[in-house]
Order: C-alpha cells, then structure tokens, then sequence
C-alpha cells in the first residue's frame, strides 16, 4: 500500500533541506506532491518513491556543486519539476539528475537548466526519460557544457518527446536496445551521438541548427528512420557514420546541411553491408560525402535535390565502386524515359572531373566555383586528359522525384 506525502510548505526556507527530511522519513512506494516553492536540492533518493511537482512551479534548487538529484534505487519516478543549478565540473560528471546501478526509473515532464549535465543514466535499464525541457548552463561554450542525456551501459530505455536547447550531446555509449523518438535538438553539437552501441531505434526526431544532427561511431545493427535533419552549422552533418556496420538508414530528411550523409569507412565488419533507402537528401552543399569505403553500401530509392554536389568520394583508391545504386532520383539526370514507366532509358553515372580535384588538394578548393575550374570541367569533359572517377552508376533512376516520410 502505497502512502501519500504532501508537503504543504510553500517558499520553504533554503537553510533546512525540508525535503530531504521527507525522502528520509518516506515510506518505499510513497508519493511526496510539492506545490509551488523552492526546495533546497543536493538531495539522495535510495529507496522506491515518487516526487511530482504537479505544475513545474516546485522548484529543486542544486547549491552549484555536484548533482542536483541523486539516484541510487530502482522504482523512482521524478516527475513535474523545475530542478536547477547543478555544479560545473565535468570530471565528476555534474547533472541535474544522475541515476545509477537502477532499473524502472522515470524522468518524466520536467524542466531541467542551469545544470551542467542534465539526466546522467550509468548502468540503468528499462527506464523512461520522456517530455522533459532540458539545457545547459548559459555562456558556457558549446564543447564545455554537458551532455543533455547521457547513457552509459544502459539498456532497453526510451527517450521520447524530450526537448533538447543548447547542450552539448544526447549521447549513447555502449547501450544497446534503447527507442530514441519524437525528440528535438536545437543549438547543440551533436543532437545525438552514439559510441559503441548497438541494436538502438532512432525514430522520428527533428535536429536544428547543430554542429551534427546524428552520428554513429563504432555501432552497429541500429535503424535510424523517419528523422528531420536540417540546417547543420560548422562541421556540419546530417547523419555521419564511422565505422558501423548492418545499419538500416530509412525515409529520413536531410536538407540545407553542410554534408548530408558524411560515411566514414562503413559498414566496416567485413561482409556487413548498411541499407540507405527512401531517404530525401536536398539542398546540402554536399548530398552524400564518402570517406575511406572498403565495404559495401546499398542506396535504393532516395531522392537527391537541390545539393552543390550529389555524391562525392574524398578518399583516393576506395571501393566505392561495392556499393550498389538503384532506384535513385538524381535531378541532374540527363536522361529521358520514352516509354513513360517513371525510370530513366539510360544508366545515371556520376563521374568526378577536373572541378574536383580540390577534394584531394584543399589548396585548390580557393578556386572552387571560379571560372578557371569551370573551364577546366568543361575542357576535362569535352576532350578528357585522364579517366574521370566513376562515384556512381543507377542502372534504374527514378524521372520523378518521390519524398519519402518528410515532415
């Protein structure tokens, strides 16, 4: 039988940590409702117990050293509550809320700033980190901050509905099994990163104006599909991968992004292959941007539109010649279709002349778009004087351009 704690104090001093005492004083199972104040933080949660602030007008104030909240038990619910002020050291890690060696946990509806970090999961499994506001500490620079979520060795979590405003990372190392949906990253750096995981579902998220919307480092078997990238600043990626392998890249939406895939030696276990399909890429300076490939990629059905450069392949001697292409839209195709079945009589190659020499001499990238390799393009392609690159070949590209799964 669960027992109910209402705390009728409403601007309760900061000098006596009132609500430590009712944690301490708490039953396993109780639910402790706060109205409207400010209650000193730096609190200990280690029993099961709910704290629902019921309308964000509850305020956790941390003192500007280490966490806020702390977790240490299973069957916690944290939920309705503005929690601030957390310390600033990176080396210990220092969030609003940091849960560790639990399972059935949720962070629920909350509105998380002036916190280094915010939610830290260390060995924490089928939880929930679902609705809440999060970010950082202000003037603090962007590699500085903390991570808006962190997970580490942590399983079978959903991070759902979250909304994300200058942190740094949402970031997953060596956690496998989570659903990361509907979520949005806005001025971050990475919106998600991903490190070592495997077997995680990114779903219908929407990333702007980040340095990287999402990149998968040494993973694998995860599928990203029906996510909105847009507007990636500095680097600039919209999904990048390195070194990860068997992934599944579905109807996602790419556009106006310094690269729109970036694809760094993957897939990279020998024998894997990455399926990217119905993905539209539109309107990047690059659409899809190879590097290094030694294994072999398979691009069905995706629209490119709009893009500087459709694909191209900075890395001399690479097997791009493994992967497989078909079913594409490419809107450079110069091809016809007379017999009106909506793909092209003639093969889509896309072959790298003289205008991308800089690709491999960043020197001469300054004259990039300047009438000298302009020229030189059209003398390369009119009277070759070496064998251009083939980046691709479409035995079957689509006439029309099909969006896929775009919000």
């Amino acid at each position: 039988m669960k027992y109910l704690i209402v705390l009728l104090l409403f601007c309760l001093s900061l000098e006596a940590n009132v609500l430590q005492q009712a944690i301490d004083n708490a039953s396993e199972g109780a639910i402790i409702k706060l109205p409207k104040g400010i209650y000193k933080g730096n609190i200990v949660i280690n029993k099961p117990l709910t704290i629902d602030g019921m309308d964000k007008n509850a305020v956790i104030q941390g003192d500007g050293t280490g966490n806020v909240i702390t977790v240490r038990s299973s069957n916690v619910t944290l939920k309705n509550l503005t929690i601030r002020g957390s310390g600033n050291n990176s080396d210990t890690i220092d969030s609003a809320i940091s849960v560790k060696d639990s399972f059935s946990v949720a962070i629920l509806n909350n509105s998380i700033k002036d916190s280094l970090y915010g939610i830290d999961f260390e060995k924490v499994n089928m939880s929930k980190i679902e609705r809440n506001y999060i970010t950082s500490k202000e003037g603090v620079d962007l590699g500085l901050r903390g991570d808006s979520v962190r997970l580490w060795y942590s399983n079978e979590n959903s991070i759902a509905d979250n909304t994300i405003f200058k942190s740094r990372d949402m970031v997953f190392w060596y956690s496998s099994g989570n659903r990361i949906e509907n979520n949005n990253g806005s001025y971050c750096r990475y919106s998600l990163h991903f490190m070592y995981a495997g077997k995680n579902l990114v779903q219908n998220n929407t990333f702007d104006h980040n340095s990287v919307g999402i990149f998968f480092m040494y993973s694998n078997g995860t599928t990203a599909i029906s996510n909105t990238i847009k507007n990636s600043i500095g680097f600039g990626v919209g999904i990048g991968m390195k070194e990860s392998s068997n992934f599944k890249i579905l109807n996602n939406t790419l556009t106006h992004n310094a690269r729109g895939f970036y694809i760094d030696d993957s897939p990279f276990q020998p024998g894997s292959v990455n399926i990217y399909e119905n993905n539209n890429i539109l309107y990047n300076s690059v659409g899809i941007q190879l590097h290094a490939t030694r294994q072999k990629s398979l691009f069905y059905a995706n629209a490119l539109k709009g893009n500087m450069e459709a694909v191209l392949n900075d890395t001399p001697n690479s097997k791009i010649y493994l992967n497989e292409w078909r079913g594409n839209y490419f809107d450079d195709y110069e091809g016809f279709d007379r017999d009106k079945n909506g793909i092209g009589d003639v093969a889509y190659i896309n072959k790298a002349y003289a205008d991308k020499l800089w690709l491999y001499n960043t020197s001469i990238k300054f004259f990039y778009g300047s009438p000298i390799m302009s020229l030189l393009n059209f003398l390369a392609k009119l009277a070759p004087f070496s064998e251009p690159e083939i980046l691709l070949k479409d035995d079957f590209p689509q006439i029309k351009v099909a969006y896929h799964g775009a919000k």
